[in-house]
């Protein structure tokens, strides 16, 4: 009997992802192996591999979809000697599925068992008048809160289909008033009501009515961005421990050891010397080599350190694992081609979560100090500014030049406490400071 080729999860936390592209068509036979399509995650774009071989018989989703929820029918596989009509109803019923997330979480409170597996959307509930309304079941939750009326209300879902967010960008003007003497809600107050994340789509939408602007579509990674630095922000208690780094030294530290390592190929950059730092930092204070897991903190024994890589309409943070054990040209070849990668969406998820601690640096864009949000479940992060010629006073009591770095370690309290942060904080200073102690 025909197969059902569901939509993969490429990586443990992928709950819905972008079908990018298709590399077959209806009608091509394909073989265990063969690339099926390209599958674009938050973070990165993969290829899907058949696992059996037949005839692809029927795409039911189609390429550029958007929340294409994990082990949703995309595609049908036939067998040898099966045609396109042995393909039942079930198959050609499913649809890609809507952009809101919460349509496929059940819910403790809804009475309605699941449908069964691929016999196609939910059949929507009848109005009062008898008619079909076809939404969500977020959809008519937030529109009972909001007292809209679904019948006025134009679905962007699949074969019109009401979601979250047609609700939510609704105009008050689609809610019926039901007690016309009753006056309008007033906006929560300190009574404990949810702060709200901002103005509405249609408020700024009204507020720049008449400018000229140009709608940027958030793409997967950028919508992650979003939820997860906002989430960090809102969760995690940051507390922030500033120094300056005297980088005379490791200067001219590095500069010996260019010359060195110019015949393999080698360029070591400062951004090599603060991994490995913090690296055997996070060894030499191992209690602050820890992450927040819910209920409880696991302490790491690993130096498992994650750089943050800007690229176009994000970044990512590859994770160099065991870097306190791998030496400074090791380091700087592994973050290259990590960078790279990063760069061409190309990093496996395995190569990008993970690690307790993280690092970000901004000095190459002449930025001199900044605070870095935590990416959880990370206790740490280090902003990095850039090296700057400053006057100061030496040991003598006599005015020098010297090449100062500022540096800010953001800390997650609930692993981190105060003198822990700073003992962290001091041993990655003492290690910059002291380069050839980071090869003792």
């Amino acid at each position: 009997m025909p197969t059902e080729i569901l939509m993969p999860a490429l990586s443990p936390t992928m709950e819905e992802g972008t079908l990018a592209k298709w590399l077959v068509k209806e009608g091509d036979t394909v073989s265990s192996g063969d690339l099926l399509a390209e599958i674009e995650t938050d973070k990165a774009t993969m290829e899907f591999e058949a696992v059996d071989e037949g005839v692809i018989g029927k795409i039911l989703v189609e390429a550029g979809c958007e929340g294409v929820k994990v082990n949703t029918p995309i595609a049908v596989l036939l067998e040898e000697g099966e045609s396109a009509d042995d393909i039942g109803e079930a198959s050609s019923g499913a649809s890609a599925p809507s952009s809101d997330k919460a349509d496929a979480a059940p819910k403790a409170t809804e009475e309605a068992a699941p449908a069964p597996k691929s016999t196609g959307p939910i059949p929507a509930p009848k109005d009062d008048k008898g008619g079909r309304i076809f939404a969500s079941p977020l959809a008519r939750r937030i529109a009972k809160d909001k007292g809209l009326d679904l019948s006025q209300i134009k679905g962007s879902g699949p074969k019109g289909r009401i979601v979250k967010a047609d609700v939510l960008d609704a105009k008050p003007s689609a809610a019926p008033a039901k007690d016309d003497a009753k006056p309008a809600a007033a906006p929560a107050g300190g009574g404990g009501g949810a702060m709200p994340a901002g103005p509405s789509t249609d408020a700024v939408l009204k507020m720049y009515e008449g400018r000229d602007f140009e709608e940027v579509k958030l793409d997967g990674m950028r919508k992650t961005i979003a939820a997860r630095l906002t989430e960090a922000k809102q969760t995690i208690p940051h507390f922030y421990l500033r120094r300056d780094i005297k980088l005379d030294a490791l200067m001219k530290f590095r500069s010996q050891l260019n010359k060195q390592l110019e015949a393999r190929g080698v360029k070591l950059s400062v951004n090599d010397f603060i991994i490995k730092a913090s690296a055997l930092a996070l060894q030499a204070v191992p209690d602050a080599n820890a992450v927040w897991a819910g209920d409880r903190v696991l302490k790491l024994k690993p130096s498992d350190v994650a750089v943050a890589v800007a690229i176009e309409g994000g970044l990512f943070t590859p994770v160099l694992k065991d870097a306190d054990m791998k030496s400074l040209s090791a380091l700087s070849a592994e973050m290259k081609d990590l960078a790279a990668r990063a760069r061409d969406r190309k990093l496996a998820p395995h190569e990008y979560q993970g690690g307790s601690f993280a690092i970000s640096n901004l000095g190459m864009f002449g930025i001199d100090n900044f605070d870095a949000v935590i990416n959880p479940p990370h206790g740490g992060i280090l902003a990095v500014g850039s090296g700057v010629k400053k006057p100061i006073v030496n040991a003598d009591g006599e005015i020098e030049v010297a090449t100062i770095m500022s540096v800010t370690l953001s800390v997650d309290h609930r692993v981190i406490d105060g003198a822990l942060g700073a003992q962290l904080l001091e041993q990655i200073v003492q290690n910059l400071e002291n380069p050839m102690m980071m090869l003792a």
